[in-house]
């Protein structure tokens, strides 16, 4: 727990390196691009479309009762964060370590500088996702979707998926070090851990015992609690957002430690 402290605390010392370094990374992402930033906003809507046409018109996926666009880029964009913040915060420590090597800079600083960064990313295909959610009342795929006051719950839900991700990225990065294998085999299970989160169908098509080891998955349910807010205008149980606060704290918990034991390893290494 103190390690924990001792990162919010370092949070305000060493903010605006922070900010130079999500404003390098934004610089990196769209140099030279004619959009910029506005592929953040189209980059979910011709995801989400691809996505849709190919599972519903060539695959007959669908999901009874819900408008199935809307349910394909919820699980999109969140599914989409994770995967590219912590990836991002995998390479982070590695990609940085003329810098580490020169001065003294807390080494979380990068994977969580990344996670913020992709971070802001997200916030922004929250407005088409937005959007689309509104474009459902005229006529947008077969099911409407409802605004109802469960959103206060969202950044909540979100922020749980922040914290799993950091964790998870403070975890990666510190492998990355030691294993540079890690950077192929992550992105094998990013693959198979995105074919096994109900991104693009329902998993009542599941047997009944995939079905119970799919609520082992974290991502399944930080996005299923997203889900039952705009598609079924329900809040989720409490027992749901009980249960992924933990998973998000836990996770947290686990690569701060794992960070700390061995980020003095780090020079060594790097």
């Amino acid at each position: 727990m103190r390690f924990i402290k001792d990162i919010l605390n370092n949070f305000k010392r060493y903010w605006f390196l922070i900010t130079q370094l999500i404003a390098r990374d934004f610089k990196v992402k769209y140099k030279r691009s004619v959009l910029g930033i506005l592929w953040s906003l189209l980059n979910p809507i011709l995801t989400m479309t691809v996505m849709t046409i190919v599972f519903s018109q060539m695959f007959k996926f669908n999901v009874p009762g819900v408008n199935y666009i809307v349910y394909v880029m919820t699980g999109i964009i969140m599914f989409n964060y994770f995967s590219g913040a912590s990836t991002g915060a995998m390479s982070s420590v590695v990609q940085n370590f003329t810098l580490i090597n020169k001065v003294y800079i807390p080494k979380y600083i990068f994977p969580i500088s990344k996670c913020l960064f992709i971070g802001i990313d997200f916030t922004l295909t929250l407005i088409p996702w937005l959007a689309i959610i509104l474009l459902s009342y005229f006529g947008l795929g077969t099911y409407t979707c409802n605004f109802n006051i469960y959103y206060i719950l969202l950044p909540y839900i979100f922020l749980c998926m922040f914290l799993f991700t950091v964790g998870m990225g403070l975890l990666l990065s510190c492998i990355s070090v030691f294993l540079r294998d890690i950077f192929h085999i992550y992105g094998i299970v990013l693959t198979l851990w995105n074919y096994l989160t109900p991104v693009f169908y329902s998993t009542e098509i599941l047997p009944g015992t995939l079905q119970k080891i799919m609520k082992f998955n974290p991502l399944y349910r930080f996005i299923e609690a997203a889900r039952s807010i705009v598609l079924y205008g329900q809040a989720p149980t409490i027992s749901s957002l009980v249960i992924i606060g933990l998973m998000g704290l836990t996770m947290l918990l686990l690569g701060a430690v794992v960070f700390k034991k061995k980020q003095d390893k780090f020079i060594y290494y790097i």
